[in-house]
């Protein structure tokens, strides 16, 4: 019978609310490797966070799990007392989990066009276009994102069916292109130095990216969704990356 990865990492993060570890067992305890920053390396730091986590009576909704070769990647919502929203990437190798990443904000919003962070489809489709899509947004990051070619976005966002999920901006590709050429307003100033990973399902392509939000280390995920070789959806976290000395292990955010 073969495993569903995609089941394993919800039953794993659904662990979050009970405390209870049996899920944890999916995680391999001779070379997990963690990359939060604020995580004990290993599988038993893993289980001593979720422990410390359910004495706040957590809540954990996973919207959106995707595969990617031996990647699973999730969009998900948390409550520790306060509601975040999150993206988490897992490696296996086999059947266990060796690797881990994630990037969790205050969740906030809806934005100025009614979409909240986590709002729209959540299944993948198109599953034959993976590889076109990924590129499609490899171009986009680095054109315009790392480029700030502005003067290309039309050439990747459909700018009649773009639907944006950021709390600090709108639908349509005049909004996105004001939010990144923004240097002051109600939005964060955000600059992007270098993409570190692309994941693909489908339509879905999740970007894994280093940068600086309001001039503060960060790391920025988005998540887009695509149609006829286009971006029409984008949702995204940012979180600043903690100080070197604030570290529980030396393995690096990316």
């Amino acid at each position: 019978m073969t495993v569903n990865r995609k089941d394993q990492i919800r039953a794993l993060l659904k662990s979050i609310e009970t405390g209870q570890t049996e899920a944890v067992a999916v995680v391999s305890t001779q070379t997990y490797i963690q990359h939060n920053p604020q995580t004990h390396d290993g599988s038993e730091g893993l289980a001593a966070l979720f422990k410390s986590l359910s004495l706040r009576s957590p809540k954990v909704n996973i919207v959106r799990a995707f595969e990617d070769g031996e990647f699973v990647f999730g969009h998900t919502e948390y409550d520790f007392g306060s509601p975040r929203v999150g993206f988490e990437i897992f490696r296996f190798e086999d059947d266990l989990v060796v690797e881990h990443w994630d990037n969790i904000q205050p969740r906030q919003g809806p934005n100025v066009s009614g979409h909240t962070m986590v709002d729209g489809p959540t299944e993948a489709a198109d599953l034959a276009l993976t590889e076109a899509n990924r590129e499609i947004v490899r171009a986009f990051s680095d054109a315009v994102l790392v480029g700030q070619h502005l003067d290309t976005i039309a050439q990747f966002v459909d700018a009649d069916l773009y639907i944006e999920h950021s709390p600090h901006s709108g639908d349509g590709l005049s909004a996105l292109k004001a939010f990144l050429m923004s240097e002051s307003g109600e939005g964060p100033v955000i600059r992007y130095d270098r993409n570190h990973r692309l994941l693909a399902d489908g339509n879905f392509v999740l970007s894994v990216n280093e940068g600086f939000r309001d001039d503060v280390h960060s790391a920025i995920h988005d998540l887009y969704r695509l149609a006829d070789g286009r971006i029409v959806e984008h949702w995204n976290t940012i979180e600043a990356i903690a100080p070197r000395s604030e570290w529980k292990n030396n393995n690096g955010k990316f």
